[in-house]
């Protein structure tokens, strides 16, 4: 399936893509599909970010030349942090940072969409737990980041999140090809099968200390390359299989 939210005049709705139309629902996928009757044109739909989360979890440094360029060895374990709900964004949103950002920086990754509660959640039980996977850009305030010694208020400023254009279950996310393009050159190119640790052990990882909602998103980590953004610049995460989220910096 591939899942989208969609604007509308009711507001917020969750839809299934079937060709070039959306199949709106009447309550989010997470359990079961019920759909209301609506069929819209996917091409005319403002699409919102396809997920509704309590939290965004993230994982810091999870390609090792990543891990290098940030002046450090791939770590021993899985680094977290946390994006709040106020970061999310959506596909063709603007990313804005507050005038005392020195340097904002794009970071693209391949996100995980939960769909029930999961709580201390098996690696071999993991895909039971996942609605589907999405694009996702970890914009980050660098300056702020490396200033502060933590990563809340670099990662997690209003709009800092983009995610979308959809989500799907029809990938493999241990074989996907991400590349990151500022103004049309590719700037970051990587893939998942690189990943330290892979989606099955994060969700155990994760689980063990955190209960994950349906809604709730972890951003698998970026790979080399990322870099700056200044105002007027165009950034796509374009991820094989899913899609390519765009955004423009204001």
């Amino acid at each position: 399936m591939r899942y989208v939210r969609i604007d509308h005049p009711g507001g917020p709705r969750w839809g299934v893509v079937k060709g070039e139309d959306v199949l709106t629902l009447s309550k989010p996928p997470y359990e079961e599909l019920e759909y209301d009757g609506g069929r819209l044109a996917l091409r005319q739909c403002r699409l919102l970010a396809p997920c509704e989360p309590t939290k965004i979890v993230c994982v810091g440094k999870n390609y090792a030349e990543h891990a290098r360029e940030m002046g450090s060895e791939p770590p021993g374990r899985p680094i977290l942090f946390l994006k709040g709900p106020n970061a999310l964004n959506r596909p063709d949103g603007a990313v804005q940072a507050p005038e005392f950002v020195g340097r904002l920086d794009y970071e693209g990754e391949l996100a995980v969409v939960i769909r029930r509660r999961a709580r201390n959640v098996k690696e071999k039980d993991f895909a039971d737990y996942v609605l589907g996977y999405t694009c996702l850009n970890d914009v980050t305030a660098r300056d702020v980041q490396q200033q502060d010694g933590q990563w809340t208020r670099g990662k997690s400023m209003d709009g800092f999140c983009p995610v979308g254009p959809l989500v799907t279950d029809e990938v493999d996310p241990a074989a996907l090809a991400l590349t990151t393009r500022l103004n049309g050159k590719a700037v970051q190119q990587g893939h998942t099968a690189d990943l330290i640790t892979p989606i099955p052990r994060l969700l155990e990882f994760i689980t063990a200390a955190m209960t994950l909602e349906p809604g709730d998103v972890v951003a698998t980590g970026t790979p080399s390359g990322i870099g700056p953004m200044i105002p007027g610049d165009r950034v796509e995460v374009d991820i094989e299989g899913i899609g390519v989220l765009k955004n423009q910096v204001i």
